[in-house]
């Protein structure tokens, strides 16, 4: 497995090189086929903040993404708690795709419309008032279906993913709903 360490505005102290790298290595034991890992350190800038040590991790591989982020108030100790969420998220994803190869025992995602049209945006305002892009990100999207993408949602830790719908071969999002459901919104 490839592990790329990396600080942002930290050194990283050889010891804890060595540490992740041993740590990170084994997460594949969970998993196989798990290609690349990006470690990233950085520090909590601001005074009131006790665990200032922040160790997030990027899995890449079998064509899903593992991320998970903790903080500590050393760096060893964020790397211990970044390594568990690791495993958990690893576990949880190797279960998914056994009972995925079970289709008696896959229970499939339950997605429910949402009725609701009402959109709320923040505006970022520049002096003159106008809106402005702060940060464009762009990635590969391979097809999969909703439930793939509401699994991929569900690995990153995140409320949304953005995909291209293998059914439809159109662009479309699954969100988690208030009401702990998956939302789907598909482009027409």
């Amino acid at each position: 497995m490839e592990i790329a360490i990396r600080g942002r505005n930290v050194e990283v102290p050889e010891a804890v090189r060595h540490t992740v790298e041993e740590k990170v290595a084994k997460l594949g034991r969970f998993l196989e086929g798990m290609e690349k890992a990006e470690v990233h350190f950085s520090e909590e800038k601001n005074p009131r903040i006790a665990e200032k040590e922040v160790c997030e991790v990027t899995m890449h591989g079998h064509g899903h993404i593992v991320r998970a982020r903790a903080t500590a108030s050393d760096t060893l100790a964020a790397v211990d708690r970044v390594v568990d969420k690791l495993e958990h998220r690893m576990e949880k994803l190797k279960g998914k795709l056994v009972s995925r190869s079970h289709p008696r025992r896959h229970g499939s995602v339950d997605f429910l419309p949402d009725r609701t049209s009402s959109t709320s945006e923040e505006e970022a305002d520049d002096d003159d008032g106008s809106l402005r892009i702060v940060k464009t990100k762009q990635f590969a999207m391979k097809p999969m279906t909703p439930e793939e993408a509401a699994l991929q949602m569900d690995l990153l830790g995140h409320d949304f993913y953005f995909f291209s719908n293998a059914e439809t071969s159109r662009a479309a999002v699954v969100y988690r709903r208030g009401d702990g459901f998956i939302g789907l919104i598909d482009a027409t």
